[in-house]
């Protein structure tokens, strides 16, 4: 699933001997490494692979050690590196930790120094990442919770994610504009293996057709006007993380086919570029449409479509989770609230009311916007229904009693259980856990008619 070695190396010195030892080192310490002597070689490299360190020398024949590092880092933000250099140099090498080199090792240096620094420099970096990542998933889980919710249909999404997360398959999710499908997307990525790797998002409707291909899979220096450098596309920036298709029914046919050839060879080519780049992210696509559907108007190709429908994930829309709002309502009051400044904690029983009676075709992401717009109207201390959906013909429903919600309930499962049973009551009752009598009971008290059922 993920690589098997302790860490991916990239090591720059123009002294062969030198790469040569370093390499042996590394390599019987369990780390991969690529070497090579040359800078310019070296930022393809970075644009082709992603490493986790860098072994740079302060003094190569084409260019400045310090120069070479930042160069890389404009590739890969981030990566830790060790300063290479003689003796007579320190205060340079100082110099470059000033300008981001983690630690410098002075030539010469024996193996158990190399591999300790190596080690050292790796653990840091990992904890700082660890660190960002937190910061990251405290940002976004404050309403994680929350936006789960308790429905039952979510708690099916949630097991879904937690069961998908253990695996590394590709992951499809579908749902309706506004239902929260990049949170599940990031939730995912993060109870996975690959959390402590980038999470690279794309919304496949928002980019012109003519620009996708260079976003997807980067360009080379001069393949087209205007392409004054090299430029890493979103794929190879996800490296061992996961890239995230949004709204991947909006990709034109032409990409859908460059995009399937990906996922199968785990490999492509930058625009203009001659260097293969090869791809270690997880895929995760996303779409407010029935894929399925589209497949059959010929708008999407069958065969992407089962590349990337491995682990389907259906969200609900938030008419499907109406016990959910309050939640979501509540969690959404306490965020404009601390945003406004305004002491407003609750809502009135006819706002709330009339927030679980609207259909929110927007989803959560209306009801977000409905709440933040109450919140900066109100001038009071409690959201009331005058507020609520202001430019909508909105007439709650009032309480049905107990006895009425009873009632109701039990008729609506008689139909749905004569439907499944073609209108047999002994499949009926044992389908329910009743006896027979009480079916019947029940078929005289909503006075339903079996032949309705009944195959004619």
């Amino acid at each position: 699933m993920m690589n098997d070695h302790k860490g991916k190396i990239l090591v720059v010195d123009d002294d062969r001997n030198i790469l040569q030892v370093i390499q042996m080192r590394l390599e019987s310490g369990g780390y991969r490494v690529t070497k090579t002597t040359s800078a310019e070689l070296a930022l393809k490299l970075a644009e082709q692979e992603p490493f986790d360190l860098a072994m740079i020398d302060l003094k190569l024949d084409d260019q400045d050690g310090i120069q070479l590092m930042q160069n890389i880092r404009h590739i890969i933000p981030d990566l830790p590196v060790i300063i290479l250099t003689a003796y007579g140099t320190i205060n340079s090498a100082v110099e470059a930790m000033k300008k981001g080199a983690h630690s410098y090792l002075t030539k010469p240096f024996d193996g158990h120094e190399l591999l300790m620094q190596i080690n050292n420099c790796l653990e840091t970096s990992k904890l700082s990442k660890e660190v960002k990542q937190l910061q990251r998933l405290v940002k976004e889980r404050y309403g994680f919770d929350n936006i789960i919710g308790r429905s039952e249909k979510m708690k099916k999404v949630f097991e879904q994610v937690t069961l998908a997360a253990a695996t590394d398959s590709n992951v499809y999710i579908e749902g309706k504009s506004g239902t929260g499908k990049e949170l599940i997307a990031k939730t995912l990525h993060m109870a996975s293996d690959r959390k402590n790797d980038p999470f690279i998002a794309l919304n496949c409707a928002a980019i012109p057709e003519n620009l996708m291909e260079s976003e997807l899979f980067g360009y080379e220096k001069g393949a087209f006007t205007g392409a004054d450098k090299n430029k890493k596309g979103l794929i190879a920036e996800a490296s061992f993380g996961t890239f995230f298709l949004d709204e991947i029914s909006e990709m034109p046919l032409s990409m859908q086919v460059k995009v399937l050839r990906v996922l199968e060879e785990k490999e492509f080519y930058p625009v203009g570029g001659r260097q293969i780049v090869k791809m270690h992210a997880r895929i995760i696509a996303a779409s407010n449409k029935n894929l399925e559907q589209e497949v059959k108007k010929g708008l999407f190709r069958e065969d992407l479509y089962y590349r990337i429908h491995v682990i389907p994930i259906k969200l609900p829309t938030l008419n499907e989770r109406k016990e959910d709002i309050p939640i979501l309502s509540r969690h959404f009051l306490k965020k404009y609230s601390e945003e406004m400044g305004k002491n407003i904690n609750a809502f009135s029983t006819d706002a709330m009311q009339k927030l679980i009676s609207y259909p929110w075709p927007g989803n959560i992401r209306e009801l977000e916007n409905t709440i933040e717009c109450a919140m900066a109207m109100a001038k009071g201390n409690i959201i009331t229904e005058d507020l609520i959906l202001q430019t909508q013909n909105v007439h709650p429903e009032s309480l049905k009693s107990f006895k009425d919600a009873k009632e109701n309930f039990e008729k609506n499962y008689l139909i749905q259980l004569f439907e499944l049973t073609k209108g047999n009551v002994s499949q009926a009752a044992q389908l329910a856990g009743k006896y027979r009598a009480d079916v019947y009971e029940l078929i005289k008290k909503y006075n339903i008619k079996l032949d309705d059922f009944r195959e004619k």
